[in-house]
């Protein structure tokens, strides 16, 4: 062989074998950054992956808000009309949170007692909106509710 077609083919197996790393650490990378969106009705029935990083949405149910008065612990159930989450978070909530508004939360299911574990909490910033997640997941059930103040929650 050639020495030029010899370099020729080294340097084209380089930059071959460099981008193949390249692209599967960007797709590993990525990964570990994807949440995935999911209701209340499909965390309940066991339909997401315990332990991983997901994000769920819903209303909060009037009087379910509990507040450890020794911590920054908050509990508080979402539904989405079929079914309610428990939800856990520790931090300071959103100054827009509050009892039968849209809320989404950001964290992962542990299998031991499955509740959910938010690592964040997001709330809607004006009065008529509502994150687009929730409003799918509302619309993809039976009720079909356009709002949290059209919710019959049940409770």
């Amino acid at each position: 062989m050639h020495p030029a077609r010899k370099q020729r083919l080294y340097f084209v197996l380089f930059i071959v074998i460099f981008s193949t790393v390249a692209i599967g650490l960007m797709a590993y990378a990525l990964r570990a950054n994807l949440s995935l969106f999911y209701g209340p009705a499909q965390v309940v029935s066991g339909q997401v992956p315990f332990d991983t990083r997901i994000r769920a949405g819903g209303c909060v149910v009037p009087g379910t808000v509990a507040r450890d008065p020794d911590s920054l612990q908050v509990g508080f159930l979402i539904t989405d009309g079929v079914a309610n989450l428990q939800v856990y978070y520790t931090g300071i909530l959103p100054d827009l949170f509050g009892e039968g508004e849209a809320a989404v939360v950001n964290g992962m299911v542990r299998e031991d007692d499955g509740a959910f574990y938010a690592s964040e909490v997001l709330a809607k910033h004006d009065e008529q909106y509502m994150p687009p997640e929730v409003a799918e997941a509302m619309k993809a059930y039976d009720g079909g509710e356009k709002s949290c103040e059209d919710m019959n929650y049940g409770t």
